[in-house]
């Protein structure tokens, strides 16, 4: 305890008057809630009371589909932005009974701990991080446990936080029986940006689209010179300004960083960092960090795409794939896969088969040769790939635990991995 910076809460107490609310402005500061930070600093992001709370109570209803009294579950960290905003704010504003989860989608005690939880509380609608449902698919490829329970009440799983790959996607719909939606926001967006939305007009699903922006967001694709992208041609995804009511006011401490971050490059947008494109009917696909879009010998490839690949393959759980500096090609690709439970398969002839596949689909420019099957992927603590610890480590730059990390016992595994495969080189 310091004096001056610490408070003892049980002294504070007991010196504690009551005091009544206080009004605040709509455009008061409501909370800052930092970034996940899977590419590098995170950033404080400071929402507003007002635009906030009415794009939430708008959402629950036109994104979600949800009425009041509906039992409504995000299986997310209240310290995390789905939990701020679609366990605590959204669902309260809208009259619906919310749920706080503390557990894993598996192991606690089995991979039915989500079935379980939807049959006691009948739950109508889910929200959770594709990650949980690839967790669950290794576990139970089969989703035999789903049989046990009783989800009678069960409409919605909506998927977010990281990209839904279209396998994971029907592998939930098909052993859910329900529609599965994929939504794309950020946690400075503070809502959907893109999305089915349910309660206006449910789309048909394309698996890894999450389907057209959200009313309030007007997202373009531009090139590095600030063109816009022809359909389906992968380009720099922002949202022209004003952002709709919810999206952060500024970072807090930091409003330089602010405008340095996300309004200076393409003067007039918000730059959102992910890199994607619309396709002929205005679907949009988001694949990857801008960071993520690798230049193989003047080709640009998307690493989502090359992971949508691996995905597929009935052995694989989850892949990623990353952008490693080569001293011939400027980039190549590496991919790392973790394995459903249960597969008899050998290593070696999964590992040929994933290269045969990207090479089938993307064709020999994409130069996809290396792959390795490994226990775990590194991630944060609220489930996302940490790809750019993975990519320095193949670069072998001197790393930089990030903050977020779940568990840094993953990275030797990582760094011995890379190293089966010949990263670092020491001609780069």
């Amino acid at each position: 305890m310091l004096p001056g910076r610490d408070i003892d809460w049980d002294e504070a107490m007991a010196r504690a008057t009551p005091a009544d609310c206080v009004p605040v402005a709509a455009t008061d500061p409501l909370y800052v809630i930092y970034t996940s930070g899977t590419t590098g600093k995170p950033k404080g992001v400071v929402r507003d009371n007002g635009g906030h709370a009415v794009a939430l109570r708008w959402s629950m209803e036109a994104v979600y589909g949800t009425q009041p009294g509906d039992v409504y579950w995000a299986a997310s960290d209240v310290g995390w932005v789905v939990g701020h905003s679609y366990i605590v704010y959204g669902p309260l504003l809208q009259g619906c009974t919310t749920i706080l989860y503390e557990g894993k989608p598996v192991g606690t005690p089995d991979a039915g701990a989500f079935w379980r939880l939807c049959a006691e509380h009948k739950v109508n609608v889910l929200f959770t991080a594709p990650t949980a449902f690839r967790a669950i698919k290794k576990e139970d490829p089969s989703g035999a446990l789903v049989k046990q329970y009783d989800l009678s009440k069960f409409r919605m799983l909506f998927l977010a936080g990281e990209r839904g790959d279209p396998d994971t996607i029907e592998w939930a719909g098909k052993i859910l029986g329900v529609p599965v939606i994929d939504n794309w926001w950020q946690t400075e967006l503070g809502w959907p940006a893109i999305s089915n939305c349910m309660g206006i007009e449910a789309l048909p699903v394309r698996p890894g689209s999450p389907t057209k922006p959200v009313p309030g967001f007007d997202i373009h694709i531009l090139d590095e010179d600030g063109r816009e992208k022809a359909a389906n041609d992968i380009g720099s995804l922002v949202i022209k300004l004003p952002l709709p009511p919810g999206g952060l006011t500024t970072l807090w401490n930091n409003d330089a960083g602010f405008v340095e971050t996300y309004l200076e490059r393409y003067p007039g947008y918000y730059l959102s960092g992910d890199a994607g494109y619309f396709d002929a009917d205005g679907y949009g696909w988001v694949m990857a960090r801008i960071d993520d879009i690798i230049n193989v010998a003047g080709h640009r490839l998307s690493t989502g795409q090359m992971e949508e690949i691996l995905s597929a393959h009935p052995a694989v759980a989850e892949a990623a794939v990353v952008g490693v500096v080569d001293a011939l090609k400027g980039q190549v690709p590496v991919g790392l896969v973790v394995l459903k439970s249960g597969v008899t398969q050998s290593e070696a002839e999964i590992c040929a088969e994933l290269v045969a596949k990207v090479r089938a689909q993307l064709g020999a420019v994409a130069d996809f040769k290396s792959v390795q099957v490994i226990a775990r992927l590194p991630k944060t603590r609220s489930g996302k790939v940490l790809r750019v610890t993975i990519r320095s480590m193949a670069d072998g730059e001197a790393l930089k635990v990030p903050a977020t990390i779940e568990d840094d016992s993953v990275l030797p595994e990582i760094s011995a991995a890379l190293h089966s495969l010949g990263y670092p080189r020491s001609d780069n």
